[in-house]
């Protein structure tokens, strides 16, 4: 098979995902960095990739692709496993809908709205009480939904793997660590996917430096 070549930035919850998908498959690829902050080092052909400058974007035997759910769909169907994708009608409903939760719901709030604020903007502890209650109904909406082990069934499903990279984050800020606490249900499921071979060759840069900077 033919090498996927996948565009983006290892900080990036999405890039990472499409990462997790590619590794879960088993489809060989290799990242190319694309740093969309970093106006002056976008490749000048990039646009033609992803007419909105965002990241991922994907390339296989001249093919592109942009929109992580587009790629990440690709990629179940071009290894011939579709083990990610569940079974039955409500499974199968039950991933699209959690998926739906992280991107429209999670990924602004536990990203955005405690990583970025107490972590990168260095503002711990004045996360505004209103996003951190927002947080919490989050993490009890999915609490709510997941399964015994994974979040959807008994086996890893796209829901895991869109989940885990925002949850990777969230748990940097103290508030994450301390409102994940108060979920034991995703505090086991967190620390079971930790130890899957796909996030750990998938690491963020600020865990990789956490944990002396190897992939392993």
């Amino acid at each position: 098979m033919q090498r996927v070549r996948l565009y983006g930035a290892d900080y990036s919850v999405y890039v990472r995902i499409a990462r997790m998908v590619l590794e879960e498959a088993g489809v060989p690829y290799e990242l190319t960095e694309v740093d969309i902050f970093a106006k002056e080092k976008i490749p000048t052909d990039y646009a033609a990739r992803h007419p909105f400058g965002k990241i991922p974007a994907l390339e296989h035997d001249g093919f592109r692709l942009f929109e992580t759910d587009a790629i990440a769909a690709y990629i179940v169907d071009l290894s011939g496993d579709r083990s990610l994708v569940p079974a039955t009608a409500r499974e199968r409903a039950r991933t699209i809908q959690i998926m739906r939760v992280m991107d429209y719901y999670a990924y602004p709030s536990l990203v955005w709205g405690v990583f970025v604020e107490e972590v990168e903007r260095e503002r711990a502890g004045q996360v505004d009480s209103a996003q951190v209650d927002f947080a919490r109904q989050t993490l009890a909406v999915l609490d709510g939904l997941a399964a015994d082990a994974f979040l959807v069934g008994n086996r890893l499903t796209l829901a895991d793997l869109w989940a885990y990279p925002m949850f990777t984050y969230f748990r940097m800020a103290p508030t994450g660590q301390r409102l994940i606490a108060d979920f034991p249900r995703l505090a086991a499921w967190l620390a079971m996917m930790d130890g899957r071979q796909s996030a750990k060759v998938t690491r963020f840069p600020r865990e990789r430096a956490a944990t002396g900077g190897g992939a392993g």
